[in-house]
């Protein structure tokens, strides 16, 4: 029993006709994305440095929005379930050579097809459990992170705080703070102070010394003349 041919293939396809490259340069690309998915195929012809993966990433492309403009699938559950190149028309050219002759030149071509499909149920469930178990291995490392930091960030911040020294002015430095209001010594010698014998009035008191020994001495000459 003959397999499917591969006109009757199902899927979304789009065909590239008459490219100017051997169906053989064409097939060594193709092989490299055959079965995979189609997000998963882009990136591997992207890095790929070939003239063939630049052609066929074209029209992948292209097959790709065939199937989500035509047929209405989602771009993310498609892969490529076939891909081929078949031979096309050869350019005959001819180039001189001694004597006389001439050579044959064989320009080659091919058409190259790619078809996309959606990925079964079972591969659709295994990759979307894929991705949610990856989407929760980013998400709790980066928690993991930002709380890393946000600790670094108050350890560094309490450490700032005890190394920094209080900043004072040099006068205030200079004054010794006082905790008790009756150890604060007033010299009042210098001022009049009320007596309240004198009625009121201020009192100086007396003064001790030789000056003020010789100012008594001369106070009963002065009151005797003044009887006189």
């Amino acid at each position: 029993m003959p397999g499917v041919k591969t006109n009757e293939i199902a899927g979304t396809r789009a065909v590239l006709r008459h490219y100017r490259m051997s169906a053989y340069k064409a097939r060594q690309v193709l092989d490299l994305v055959r079965g995979k998915d189609a997000d998963r195929a882009a990136e591997i012809l992207l890095a790929t440095p070939r003239e063939g993966a630049r052609v066929v990433s074209k029209v992948l492309a292209s097959a790709v929005a065939n199937a989500r403009n035509n047929d209405l699938l989602d771009p993310d559950d498609l892969y490529i379930s076939a891909c081929y190149a078949d031979e096309g028309t050869t350019i005959k050219r001819w180039r001189p050579r001694a004597r006389g002759r001439a050579t044959r030149i064989r320009k080659r071509t091919c058409h190259i097809t790619v078809i996309v499909s959606r990925l079964p149920e079972d591969r659709l469930a295994r990759r979307r459990a894929r991705q949610a178990v990856q989407t929760t291995a980013v998400r709790s490392r980066r928690v993991a992170a930002s709380r890393r930091g946000s600790g670094a960030d108050g350890a560094e911040e309490t450490a700032g705080k005890k190394d920094k020294a209080p900043v004072t002015d040099p006068v205030e430095a200079e004054l010794e703070p006082v905790d008790d209001v009756n150890d604060v010594e007033v010299n009042v010698d210098d001022e009049p102070t009320e007596d309240a014998d004198n009625g009121g009035e201020p009192s100086v008191e007396a003064e001790s010394g030789p000056e003020a020994e010789a100012e008594a001495a001369d106070a009963p000459e002065a009151d005797a003349e003044e009887k006189d």
